[in-house]
């Protein structure tokens, strides 16, 4: 059964930092594209970083210089580091793999269940 398992979110202050963990069960990771999603209340769900099979990067203009996508094989896990936060950062945020169409564009085959990230002071 294929498992993509988000932890790692939770209440920060603006400015500060979190990082947000996928883990696969069922799957190996590295052989896929692997993205996070973010939706907030009231709007549609917006790709914010991906990461190619081949290790290439793509981010949101929204979240360019502060977000950063990584993969550790050994672990079957990716990563999405979140630095600088602000209070419209604020959503469910959800790792996906599958592959890509285009430059921030993924075709998705399995969600992960979504972790709440809230920015507020």
């Amino acid at each position: 059964q294929v498992q993509l398992v988000e932890s790692g979110g939770g209440l920060v202050q603006p400015g500060g930092s979190l990082r947000l963990s996928c883990a696969g069960s069922g799957i190996f990771l590295s052989a896929y594209a692997m993205g996070w999603y973010r939706q907030a209340p009231g709007k549609q769900r917006e790709l914010v970083a991906v990461l190619t099979r081949s290790g290439n990067t793509n981010y949101a203009d929204s979240v360019k210089g502060r977000f950063t996508i990584s993969r550790d094989n050994a672990k079957n896990t990716v990563y999405l580091q979140m630095n600088s936060l602000k209070p419209e950062d604020t959503a469910v945020y959800f790792c996906a793999r599958g592959s890509t169409a285009a430059t921030m564009t993924m075709i998705v085959g399995s969600w992960g269940q979504g972790t709440q990230v809230t920015v507020s002071s």
